[in-house]
């Protein structure tokens, strides 16, 4: 079990417990437990995507300790869509537990099998559509047809003898969705007229007034850029978005050109996507990368990731130059999505680039190329005033979002203590209507670093960043055993500090003076001589040149 700030009382029989374990104050980790009569139900169960202060790291998963030694009451884990941030940490749970049943929709599931196929795990999966009501222990299990930036995606009403609990996943309320497919404001309706104690709502564009514009609109926007395009076009997007690519391919077709996709997650994606129906693509408009080249320039659209300026991604390496397809003056590139909070500087980074090297870029603070997939305020205040919640927890978004949705929620006549904002761990028991924080419990980050999971630390990132800050100085030191007196040494190499090494004689007579004091007043143990060379050059460092260099003094006695 993890640290507890302050702990939860015992659960009582016939009371629902609900604590999200990543997803609130954060754009990703999506996950949250429910937990009634000994039996626990998961629903999403994604990653975060790494900030610039988090160097090396490739993926953020939630932390499982809330569930490790409990995995054999788990019924079941309902994923509500198929994004990366609600289905990127599947794999990771099941390699505590292989046979955890995994509840979602056609196009969900077939990502995630996608995607565990990788991992050489082989699921068992359970296929639901809306309408279809399934019991998965204690929990009665409703699926509700939501709209969202994917197809499939699907809201959960979740009852039990201690209440109803309505999670939506991500949603909108896009009134001419693509695939036709909205969001079933007549089943929320049903479900409030029955009772909703408890709102689990998407909060990410809680704070964006009026409505979401409709994914149509972004059609005649790309067909218009591709048309008038010189060259070569290449859109970035998320390998996931498959309305976005479906757009693409439509424009591309009216226009005379070829599709290529790029990146293993585009292809693996998209080819799951047409075999399943949910991407029509036009006759003859796919085309295999490595046979891309022998198109006129005029005639071909590659369809790529990297739209978050993702170091690896292959927008980022053709701003590096580093992408065998060289972008140059009368290419376009088109960033088809949104910009998720923190990574607004690897975006720009990538745009300047790509404009040094003579490419237009497209992007939404210059075009309509983007909506986005989530409910603005004005969609938010309907959803609250057909499903008249008895208790409301926004979830899904960063702390300005979650506090904006509790605040539509308090106007449509929500009582503010009925309006719960919880951060990742807190602790929230459903009773008779109730809902009430009962603990909250310290819950960190879980850092995938290529193959160690959960092994590098927040003092392991601070490291790297100060390796990539302020530089690294080591410094070697021979002493006499008995005497403490400096026989070879100090030899001193820096990497990153940007002066040359002659400075360091400045600070060698302080290191030997140091010694010899330490020597004079008893100390041998060479950690202490150590620490005493670590701070004599810390404190020369820091004085001189404003700098907090790592520092790794080796002492050897002889």
């Amino acid at each position: 079990m993890p640290n507890a700030v302050y702990e939860p009382q015992k659960l009582q029989r016939d009371t629902l417990r609900i604590t999200p374990i990543g997803g609130l104050g954060e754009i990703g980790r999506n996950m949250t437990v429910f937990e009634i009569n000994g039996k626990l139900l998961i629903v999403d169960c994604g990653v975060l995507f790494p900030e610039e202060t988090q160097p090396g790291v490739d993926l953020i998963l939630p932390d499982f300790s809330l569930v490790r030694g409990r995995l054999n009451d788990v019924v079941g884990i309902v994923l509500t869509h198929g994004h990366e941030d609600h289905i990127g940490a599947v794999p990771y749970l099941l390699r505590l537990k292989n046979d955890i049943p995994l509840i979602g929709s056609g196009l969900t599931l077939a990502l995630v099998e996608a995607k565990l196929k990788e991992h050489r795990i082989k699921p068992y999966t359970f296929q639901v559509e809306e309408g279809q009501v399934e019991q998965m222990g204690p929990f009665e299990l409703e699926f509700v047809a939501v709209n969202h930036s994917i197809p499939d995606a699907l809201a959960v009403a979740i009852k039990t003898v201690a209440g109803v609990v309505l999670h939506t996943g991500d949603f909108k309320m896009d009134q001419l969705p693509l695939d036709n497919r909205i969001t079933d404001l007549r089943a929320f309706a049903r479900l409030g007229e029955a009772g909703v104690d408890l709102f689990l709502v998407d909060s990410t564009n809680a704070d964006v007034p009026g409505f979401t514009p409709s994914e149509r609109t972004i059609g005649p926007v790309l067909d218009s850029v591709i048309a008038h395009a010189p060259r070569r076009v290449i859109v970035a997007s998320f390998s996931s978005h498959v309305h976005r690519v479906q757009q693409v391919l439509d424009a591309a077709h009216a226009n005379g050109r070829r599709v290529a996709l790029l990146g293993r997650s585009m292809v693996r994606n998209m080819t799951i996507a047409a075999e399943l129906g949910y991407l029509k693509v036009p006759e003859g408009v796919l085309v295999d990368f490595k046979k891309a080249g022998d198109i006129p320039d005029n005639k071909i659209v590659y369809m790529s990731t990297g739209s978050q300026g993702e170091p690896m991604a292959v927008l980022s390496r053709m701003a590096n130059l580093e992408h065998q397809i060289e972008v140059g003056p009368g290419d376009t590139v088109i960033l088809a999505s949104s910009l998720i909070p923190g990574n607004e500087n690897a975006v720009y980074r990538v745009i300047n680039g790509l404009t040094k090297l003579g490419a237009t870029v497209v992007h939404k603070g210059n075009a309509k190329v983007h909506v986005s997939g989530h409910a603005a305020a004005g969609e938010l205040l309907y959803c609250y005033n057909i499903l008249k919640p008895r208790n409301v927890m926004p979830v899904h978004g960063e702390y300005r979002h979650l506090v904006a949705n509790a605040q539509l929620a308090i106007e449509t006549g929500v009582p503010r203590e009925n309006t719960i904002l919880a951060d990742d761990g807190t602790v929230v028991d459903l009773r008779d209507g109730v809902a009430k924080v009962v603990g909250q419990y310290d819950l960190g980050f879980v850092y995938v670093d290529g193959t160690s999971v959960g092994e590098i630390t927040d003092d392991d990132l601070k490291d790297r960043r100060i390796l990539g800050e302020e530089g690294f100085i080591s410094i070697i030191v021979v002493v006499e055993a008995g005497t403490g007196r400096i026989i070879v040494g100090p030899e001193i190499h820096a990497k990153g500090f940007a002066e040359d090494e002659s400075v360091f004689d400045k600070v060698k007579p302080k290191i030997a003076a140091a010694l010899a004091e330490a020597a004079g007043n008893g100390t041998r143990d060479t950690h202490a001589l150590q620490q005493v060379v670590r701070r004599t050059v810390g404190r020369w460092v820091n004085t001189s040149y404003r700098r907090r260099p790592m520092i790794v003094p080796v002492v050897i006695e002889a």
